[in-house]
């Protein structure tokens, strides 16, 4: 989709559908709406009226224009209840989610309509020209993202080009770094998103090596690469205990972005890369099974966060950790009972194979530790179903050992419109990874907050390190068409990591 930036006024805008954002306050419309009213001589007061439009949030009316515009048919969309109460901050991430998720339900069914060129207008009222043209562009680039690479038949239908209208001129420097912003941040989303739908006999981790490659080399950045025995020999007992049942020889990813000047900040990011989970000996039902293709997302997002860091230029220093590998069941599969050391030096009883993401994040923790020495890690992880259980699948689990890092993830992920709840890392719960033959057990014999006791787990690794996890086992992939996408993959947890990294940066 080409991506525009004009300073015409809606009345003057060309385009086979002309969008118009409307908010439910109840107020008197925009100027430049109730100028486009005026040019069609009252036609869209008529039919707002007509059809009872209330602005409800995604609520859609459209109609011809009739000759009356240069565009040939106009699309009014609802954005909701401006926020007006409350710190400012707050009423920014809520209107900027108004206007992506207005957005995109404006664009697909512009596009299902057969428009080909799209003008959009949204009220700038809350938001800065810069914001309002980045919620515009990501709404529009997720919601319409498909994966259609494996359909015969395609759906022809498609949004050839986007023109953001910014009818002041005093606006346009803002609204055009929001269309280069919006660009990068919805890309590197819609990766994320193919990476973690494509299937998993295509996406093994010599894939996901290979992938990180081309970044890398086309983003000039650092990439390391380790073998199945440069694991063993650097002591990953717990990775590679999980990879010795595939015959995929698993690959540890390390990719560097360094900014050019001295950095503010060193971070690790850490994704879970199980390109298959079938449980391991401890093997998954066949429903259970089904879908465990996107056990990588976490994998996922690291690459499509290094994706766009080189076109961000942050002046922070980040390192993307994935420990990718199969979990299969074989005559060389661990077994439960077994027990592993991990890369610090801590041994683990194999209480169940198929609680095995927190083995392979606990190698990548404790590598990030040694060898990075960050000031902060970060991890995502479509780890458990107890946080499924807890928070459903609209919201990611977050539980960290530093509140002030707690605050900055949250704080990010309101920004993108990405939900996430804080759960506690309650110290009793630790008394069930006991084990009698070693240092831990890598699953509780406590019932109950599964979700909690995998981070108190993967907290051994941490050294101390200020530490967020992400649980993302509801939030990766739906079932059901989003506000922002179809069904699939969602690409969660890029884009607040967009935000945490630029708000560390003091660019926000």
């Amino acid at each position: 989709m080409d991506l525009a930036l004009e300073t015409r006024k809606p009345t003057q805008a060309r385009a086979d559908v002309l969008v118009l954002g409307r908010y439910a306050d109840g107020s008197r419309p925009h100027a430049e709406i109730v100028a486009v009213d005026r040019a069609l001589d009252g036609l869209l007061s008529r039919v707002l009226a007509s059809e009872k439009f209330e602005a409800k949030p995604g609520q859609i009316s459209y109609f011809h224009s009739g000759g009356k515009l240069p565009a040939e048919r106009v699309l009014v969309v609802g954005l909701g209840p401006h926020r007006r109460g409350g710190p400012a901050i707050t009423r920014t991430h809520a209107d900027a989610e108004s206007v992506r998720r207005a957005a995109s339900a404006a664009v697909r069914r512009a596009r299902d309509l057969g428009a080909a060129t799209i003008a959009v207008f949204m009220p700038p009222d809350g938001l800065s020209p810069r914001e309002r043209a980045q919620a515009v562009v990501e709404g529009a680039l997720l919601g319409t993202y498909r994966f259609d690479k494996y359909l015969k038949e395609k759906n022809g239908k498609v949004v050839r080009s986007l023109t953001v209208l910014e009818p002041d001129r005093r606006g346009v420097a803002g609204a055009r770094e929001g269309l280069r912003l919006g660009r990068i941040w919805a890309e590197a989303a819609c990766l994320t998103r193919d990476l973690v739908n494509e299937p998993a006999n295509v996406v093994t981790p010599t894939f996901l090596a290979r992938h990180a490659s081309e970044i890398a080399q086309e983003g000039g950045l650092g990439l390391k690469i380790l073998e199945r025995a440069d694991c063993a020999k650097m002591g990953m007992g717990a990775y590679v205990g999980v990879a010795q049942g595939s015959e995929e020889p698993p690959k540890f990813i390390h990719l560097t972005y360094t900014p050019k000047g001295r950095a503010r900040r060193r971070v690790a990011i850490i994704g879970k890369g199980i390109t298959f989970d079938s449980g391991g000996l401890d093997l998954k039902t066949a429903d259970g099974m089904l879908r465990m293709k996107d056990d990588m997302a976490g994998a996922a997002a690291v690459l499509g966060l290094f994706q766009a860091l080189p076109r961000l230029k942050p002046p922070v220093e980040v390192h993307g950790l994935i420990a990718a590998t199969e979990n299969m069941p074989s005559g060389t599969a661990q077994r439960p009972g077994d027990i592993v050391r991990a890369m610090n030096g801590l041994t683990v009883e194999i209480g169940n194979t198929d609680a095995e993401g927190r083995l392979t994040l606990a190698d990548a923790l404790s590598y990030a530790v040694k060898h990075i020495e960050p000031d902060e890690m970060v991890d995502m992880a479509t780890l458990t179903g107890a946080v499924v259980i807890a928070l459903g699948q609209g919201l990611s689990g977050v539980m960290a050992s530093d509140d002030g890092l707690a605050a900055r993830v949250l704080s990010a992920a309101d920004a993108a419109g990405e939900r996430m709840w804080r759960l506690p890392l309650h110290e009793e719960y630790k008394d069930g990874l006991k084990s009698d033959v070693a240092d831990l057990n890598n699953i509780s014999s406590q019932r109950g907050a599964g979700a909690i006791v995998a981070a108190l787990f993967m907290r051994e690794f941490t050294s101390g390190v200020p530490w967020a996890h992400l649980d993302i086992a509801g939030t990766a992939f739906t079932e059901r068409e989003l506000p922002l996408g179809p069904k699939g993959a969602t690409g969660v947890t890029v884009r607040t990591l967009l935000e945490y990294l630029s708000s560390m940066s003091g660019r926000r």
